[in-house]
């Protein structure tokens, strides 16, 4: 029911109102409502989904009512308030979200009595529950200080580097703390300071000085409040005129709160208020145990102390003496590198680091310069932050340096990223900056993919920097209502773009970006050197790429020079002579079937596969490749005599520099496996597939999931299938275990790689509806040069694995295929197609693993699917009848929009506006995000005129990065707050040493009353959900990811068998010493010592490198298990996706190289191999592990040895007893 509410002042916001009717309407069991203010008008709408329950409040409180005996008036800022039932109907969009929202707080709220039992309230009256005594969350304070803990003697002593005396108030909100500073007769603008409460490390509270101090693991974020006046209305429930409130903005965020702060705020996380009431300390104490979104708080006498010069000063000496020729400027970059991260990622102050650098200086002298460089580095990782809880000792510059001597005199270059880098050509170190709102900070090196610039320049990577730009959190900046961001982008980001970066006495300045670069914020940066007594600048490097002049877009000239920057793992060098141009394929209709692909001969194939696929089993016939100005696929045709590229224009975007390489991005290896997602699945639903198809894939996947604790076969094929574990040989471990009667759920840390790896997958399935489909793949599309397929005919082969352990080659046809392309919103974007095979002669009979369009027709197929081309787009074909639609509509034909055209060269300078532009306004993902929304809502689905305009809207969204026209979003169609269900984050799961732990719904924050920090934002307004009703709600609802990861704990729990005493690993070394009674293994511990040092060194590296925040370094199963959780909601964003598959790619080389020792040894020795794996067992089961302050115990080792040991056991007795096999 609606309920029309009259007499409300004019400026009164949406907050105030909720405020004010929440208490009011719980006298009536009313826990969710809707208000909807009107705007300049003094109405709101009060939204009540139980009508009954809105009929006994309008008993009370309606104006109209016949009974002036029951009749109250409601009086809102002393006037009365006018409540009527409405004339009409409700949304009954609102109405299903509020019986959502009630079903769930209800549901929360049992739980939550169940767990705590209380006579007076029991379970099964779960609204009891709901009221709760209220806490005081907002506090005054005097004084706000910013800087670092330090030690006078043996106490920690807050030591203050910025200091702002306006008076404040700290307020305490659901997931935040804001402290806002008032404006005064010095300040005259409001200035707030938010806190995320998983960002704080510590809280102190000092009830002698009325003191409280947080103790921050990185930079908070800041606003400036356009009116202060503003700010403390909308507080107070009151929003500001009508000239002032249809302004775009109302805040700015800034760096800091002033030019003092900024020159600290990036290196001192330490705050501290002064309380004004001494009794509040008592208060804000008990708030904060009660929060269990922060640590708990330590009440401790807080001292001070007071350095003889500021921050500032000791960071500009240090720099002094790093970049001045000298005593220190000497040093190798490497090692400048990491003493400058050191203070500018604020793991010591800058007078510490200085402290430090005659020991750096001395180490580097006898040790060398790389051994030195990642001492430093090994020393960041276990420090932790100075405080209260830690002793000064920890902080001793003595012990400091001591810790570098043994970091540095214990470090062994085989199997770091240096010998990583010398074994592999394709591998680059690069070093990286990450740029924030508030700080600079310093990360790597890591070894990265090398590109054409770092090839031409081998001696001089250290002279080129990946530099990325994010939030504190080290996630992109987001959009806040109502708030300006221009500070940042403008004044901060354009600044660092425009400017240089200085470390370690190098200047490095803006390079450029590749296209998968620009998407993640990240482009490269270079400092001058001289190269065959030539000066290399920014300017030198691209000249050398190519000839651009002619180019007058900046978006288009970016992503020429881009094609430079793009990761190429392999290079084959050509004579001139054998590259040949041919026309594309061109219909009358200006459609070109040709677009991006080329053609090669076998002959320079096979010279390819010699140089590029060592690593691999495999030999492609397609490339995906880079060649001077010319990009694309080029596809094996075996009537090419000699060696031979063909190219066609539409693969050459600019003229080339005068260079003969074939650079390698991908090829056909092997097909890939198809998922579904949730556009797919929208779009095959309106296309007339059947609910219960997509139901029986779900169902299929979880079932499988279910079942891979309950036999160590079923988690050995999951592992294989989910690609975990490959160079630790998990499966193989696993499946021995089964042999030797013995199961990986005896072992928790086996169990928690297993769970982790199913819970990803599992998340992965009910939040964004990935789903395997068995029967299609994902391969690399090309077109037919023999002109045999007709129109809308395919050809497509591909190679599996068979049981025999051979490929196994299979050519679809007989009948229609689906086939589609990512990202797909218009429903014209799935496509269906004939599959045929080719005469036995046709020169398509030597190609694998590749799809294969026809050059006839209308148009080509592969632009009708989302726009799609040739030169390494992939492409999804679908031969399981079951989704094969019922119905197929014409694809969209959207006319191409040209480049933004300056009309002269482009500069540096309109670039790097570029740069900037497309941070600020890339809306892809907010389109995606709408189009599902309202694709869900409309009984069309995607077929809806709105949901059309929204995928042509994506296809402008996708090429802003090429044309640098961004998209008008004021052709967006209009859309609520309210979101389908199945578009709602999951609850938060974090990874700790008892595995993976799903952190209870907080079902104290979600009902309470008030949010103080949410007040002071009256225009930002939360998602509300409703319960879908078509197939993808279908699909979320039939996932109960938390019951479902629990049974399987649960099963793995209840399994465990009696080990006589003996855990599960003690009982493998048994066997292990049984079977290898005569072998000597002794004499080989040291090596293994040595080789399980480096082994967890590269470990800690990983964990640190690919953590989302350098604070929050990865858990050990994480990187064992292949995937990234983190502190998730939900399934891993395109950022994690990307950061989990580089992570894997490092973990197993480095795992790879570590088996090669151990099996091979440092000479090639293949007759050693299972003493020296024994000896490796033996240091793993009898020898303390490595233990890190911050991460904790190492554990992983001795699962790395084992499998090797009973690998090679099984090989020992095949060589010398074939009957007698484990």
């Amino acid at each position: 029911m609606d309920i029309l509410v009259r007499g409300i002042p004019v400026q009164t916001t949406e907050s105030a109102l909720k405020t004010f009717f929440k208490p009011i309407l719980e006298e009536f069991a009313i826990i969710v409502f809707n208000c909807k203010k009107t705007k300049n008008k003094p109405i709101a709408i009060l939204t009540i989904a139980d009508s009954a329950k809105a009929e006994l409040f309008l008993k009370k409180y309606n104006s109209q009512s016949q009974s002036l005996v029951d009749f109250e008036p409601l009086l809102f800022i002393n006037k009365p308030l006018k409540c009527t039932s409405a004339a009409y109907k409700p949304d009954e969009i609102i109405l299903k979200a509020l019986r959502y929202e009630e079903e769930e707080l209800l549901r929360k709220a049992t739980r939550k009595a169940r767990r705590q039992p209380d006579p007076e309230n029991p379970p099964d009256q779960p609204l009891i529950v709901l009221k709760r005594p209220r806490l005081q969350k907002a506090f005054d304070f005097s004084s706000l200080w910013c800087g670092v803990w330090d030690y006078n003697g043996s106490q920690a002593a807050f030591a203050p580097h910025f200091q702002d005396t306006r008076r404040g108030t700290v307020m305490f909100g659901k997931r935040t703390l804001a402290m806002v500073l008032r404006a005064d007769g010095w300040v005259p603008s409001t200035c707030r300071i938010d806190i995320p409460y998983w960002s704080i490390d510590t809280v102190v509270t000092c009830s002698q000085l009325n003191k409280v101090t947080f103790t921050l693991k990185f930079a908070p974020r800041v606003y400036k409040l356009e009116d202060g006046l503003e700010g403390l209305m909308s507080g107070l429930g009151i929003s500001a005129p009508s000239s002032r409130r249809n302004q775009r903005f109302n805040r700015t965020r800034v760096s800091a709160i002033d030019e003092s702060h900024e020159l600290v705020v990036g290196s001192c996380f330490v705050y501290q208020i002064t309380l004004a009431n001494p009794a509040d300390v008592a208060k804000l104490d008990y708030l904060v145990r009660k929060n269990p979104g922060m640590p708990p708080a330590l009440s401790l006498p807080t001292s001070y102390t007071q350095a003889h010069v500021t921050f500032r000063q000791d960071f500009e000496r240090l720099k002094d003496l790093l970049y001045a020729e000298g005593q220190f400027g000497n040093l190798k970059f490497s090692v400048k590198f990491q003493v400058e991260r050191l203070a500018r990622n604020a793991y010591l102050p800058p007078a510490k680091v200085v402290a430090l650098l005659p020991t750096i200086k001395r180490l580097s002298g006898q040790l060398g310069y790389i051994r030195t460089a990642n001492a430093i580095r090994a020393l960041s990782r276990n420090i932790q932050y100075p405080g209260p809880h830690l002793p000064p000792e920890d902080f001793n510059v003595d012990l400091l340096a001591r810790a570098l001597a043994k970091n540095a005199s214990g470090f062994k270059i085989e199997g770091s990223i240096y010998d990583v880098k010398k074994r592999h050509k394709h591998i680059a170190l690069i070093h990286r900056v990450i740029i924030t709102p508030a700080g600079t900070y310093l990360e790597g090196p890591e070894p990265e993919v090398s590109n054409r610039v770092l090839r031409k320049y081998p001696d001089h990577t250290d002279n080129f920097l990946r530099v990325q730009f994010v939030d504190e959190d080290g996630d992109a900046i987001r959009y806040e209502p109502k708030t300006s961001l221009g500070e940042i982008f403008h004044n901060r980001f354009k600044y660092v773009l425009d400017s240089e970066i200085n470390i370690g006495g190098h200047s490095f300045a803006f390079l450029g970006f590749s296209h998968s670069s620009l998407r993640s914020q990240t482009c490269w940066f270079m400092a001058p050197f001289v190269q065959k007594l030539s000066l290399i600048a920014a300017q030198e490097v691209i000249k050398g790429l190519g000839d651009f002049s002619k180019i007058r877009s900046p978006a288009k000239c970016a992503a020429r020079i881009g094609q430079a920057f793009s990761d190429t793992s392999g290079t084959v060098t050509v004579n001139e002579k054998i590259i040949k141009m041919i026309p594309d394929v061109i219909n009358e209709r200006q459609h070109i079937f040709s677009d991006g692909v080329g053609k090669i001969s076998y002959r320079l194939l096979k010279r390819v596969w010699k140089e590029y696929q060592q690593a691999h089993g495999q030999r492609p016939t397609c490339l995906q490749i880079r060649f001077g100005g010319a990009k694309g696929m080029v596809s094996l045709d075996d009537r090419l005599t000699g060696e031979q590229l063909v190219l066609r224009p539409s693969m050459v975007k600019f003229h080339g520099a005068g260079t003969w390489n074939i650079e390698i991005c991908g090829a056909n290896f092997k097909p890939l496996p198809m998922y579904l997602n949730r556009q797919f699945i929208k779009i095959l639903e309106d296309l007339g597939v059947p609910d219960q198809v997509f139901l029986d894939l779900q169902n299929g996947m979880v079932e499988r999931l279910r079942r891979i604790t309950q036999s160590p076969i079923n988690a050995a094929t999951f592992l294989e299938h989910a690609r975990v574990g490959q160079a630790t040989r998990m499966p193989y471990l696993l499946r021995m275990l089964e042999e030797l009667n013995l199961s990986f759920n005896e072992d928790d840390f086996l169990s928690h790689v297993v769970e982790i790896a199913a819970l990803s997958q599992l998340r992965d399935i009910k939040h964004r509806a990935r789903l395997w489909v068995e029967k299609a793949v994902t391969l690399y599309g090309i077109m037919d040069e023999t002109g045999f397929l007709g129109e809308d005919e395919i050809y497509c082969v591909i190679e599996r694995m068979g049981d025999n352990g051979r490929l196994k080659r299979t050519v679809l046809s007989g009948g229609e295929v689906v086939v589609t392309r990512s990202p797909a919103m218009h429903p014209g974007d799935v496509q269906k197609a004939r599959a045929v095979d080719v005469p036995p002669d046709s020169p398509l009979q030597a190609l694998s693993n590749v799809i294969v369009f026809s050059s006839k027709g209308e148009r080509d197929l592969p632009s009708q699917l989302s726009g799609g081309d040739l030169d390494g787009d992939l492409y999804n074909i679908i031969f399981d009848k079951r989704l094969m639609p019922r119905v197929t509509y014409e694809a969209a034909d959207y006319k191409k929009v040209p480049p933004l055209d300056i009309g002269r060269p482009v500069t540096r300078q309109d670039i790097t506006d570029f740069f900037i532009k497309f941070m600020e306004t890339d809306q892809l993902g907010r389109i995606s995000n709408i189009h599902l929304q309202l694709a869900d809502r409309r009984p069309n689905g995607t077929l809806d005129p709105d949901c059309l305009k929204l995928a042509e809207m994506a296809s402008t969204a996708v090429d802003f990065s090429k044309t640098g026209i961004p998209v008008d979003m004021s052709q967006c169609p209009r859309v609520d707050m309210i979101r389908p269900d199945f578009m709602a984050s999951g609850p938060r799961v974090i990874v700790e040493k008892k595995g993976a732990v799903f952190q209870d719904d907080d079902e104290d924050d979600l009902l309470d009353e008030d949010d103080a920090v949410g007040a002071l934002d009256p225009d930002y307004k939360t998602f509300r959900y409703y319960e879908s009703e078509r197939v993808l709600g279908q699909l979320y609802r039939a996932i109960d990811e938390k019951k479902i990861f629990q049974e399987m704990q649960r099963y793995a729990t209840e399994t465990k068998s009696a080990l006589g005493g003996l855990n599960l690993m003690e009982q493998v070394w048994a066997y292990v010493l049984r079977e290898t009674a005569l072998i000597q293994w002794d004499d080989y511990q040291p090596l293994a010592r040595n080789i399980r040092e480096i082994y967890e060194s590269n470990l800690l590296d990983i964990m640190s490198d690919y953590s989302t925040h350098s604070q929050y370094p990865l858990s050990e199963l994480e990187v064992f298990g292949g995937n990234i959780i983190g502190k998730s909601t939900g399934a891993q964003n395109r950022r994690t996706r990307e950061r989990t598959m580089e992570m894997n790619q490092r973990f197993e080389r480095d795992v790879a190289f570590t088996v090669e020792r151990i099996t091979q040894g440092d000479d090639g020795d293949r007759d050693e191999a299972l003493a020296r794996a024994i000896a490796c067992f033996a240091v793993g089961m009898k020898e303390p592990r490595k233990v890190s302050k911050r991460v904790g115990e190492l554990r992983s080792w001795k699962y790395v040895a084992a499998a090797v040991c009973l690998r090679e056991i099984e090989l020992f007795k095949i060589r010398f007893d074939p009957l007698n096999r484990i």
